[in-house]
């Protein structure tokens, strides 16, 4: 099937809305006004177009939720974004933060033939960089239902990191400090301090001591070990 392709604006938007419901969080229009960087109506009369493009459906409590349609559409998207960002990353050495960015022109423009290709030179990679599954067609991406939030795991309960956000991603500076205090997927953590009252924990990756907020922690998933 050819599928449909739509402006970047609208790719955005659907790829943001298939990684909050891929983690179970509710999905409505303020949520993607902060993930987008717009202003709330901006966001709005968007999810309106999309609703009337026949790609979501909003329910009496005005939550978004994909079309059958609009899931197709959005796993495309998410699929190209996060294999563009693992090439980006992998073969030439970008950064987390720089590949993000690059990303998001690089995905727009790719080809079905394109996707195909560094798909087999890259022997078919299951995640981005950040553990985000990289979905199949007719497959999707699910997460493993084990990994829990690094913000509920007890003192000196230890870890190993298997998940961060899309939506944390879109901060470049935030990305750059999980990068280079090692805090990678597969990296094996223990929870050495927690401040809830600050809104603060504090874990040890195995060379040092690092700091997160209880939010950016609550966005991180870990294996326990």
């Amino acid at each position: 099937m050819v599928k449909r392709r739509l402006s970047s604006t609208i790719e955005d938007y659907l790829q943001s809305i298939y990684s909050l419901e891929t983690e179970g969080e509710r999905v409505i229009s303020a949520r993607l006004a902060r993930w987008m960087r717009v202003s709330p109506p901006t966001a709005w009369a968007t999810v309106q177009r999309m609703q009337r493009d026949g790609l979501i459906n909003l329910d009496a409590k005005k939550t978004v939720h994909l079309t059958p349609q609009g899931r197709d559409l959005a796993e495309s998207v998410a699929r190209r974004h996060r294999l563009s960002e693992r090439f980006l990353s992998d073969v030439l050495g970008l950064g987390w933060a720089e590949a993000h960015g690059e990303a998001h022109h690089f995905e727009h423009g790719m080809t079905e033939l394109i996707e195909q290709r560094i798909m087999k030179l890259m022997n078919y990679p299951k995640t981005c960089p950040h553990g985000s599954p990289i979905p199949m067609p007719g497959v999707g991406a699910t997460l493993d239902p084990s990994w829990a939030p690094l913000d509920t795991f007890a003192l000196d309960e230890r870890g190993t990191i298997r998940f961060i956000s899309e939506e944390l991603e879109e901060d470049l500076e935030l990305l750059q400090y999980l990068e280079s205090h090692a805090l990678k997927p597969g990296r094996e953590v223990v929870i050495r301090e927690k401040v809830p009252s600050a809104g603060v924990l504090v874990l040890h990756n195995g060379d040092e001591d690092v700091s997160l907020g209880m939010q950016v922690a609550s966005r991180i998933r870990a294996e326990r070990v």
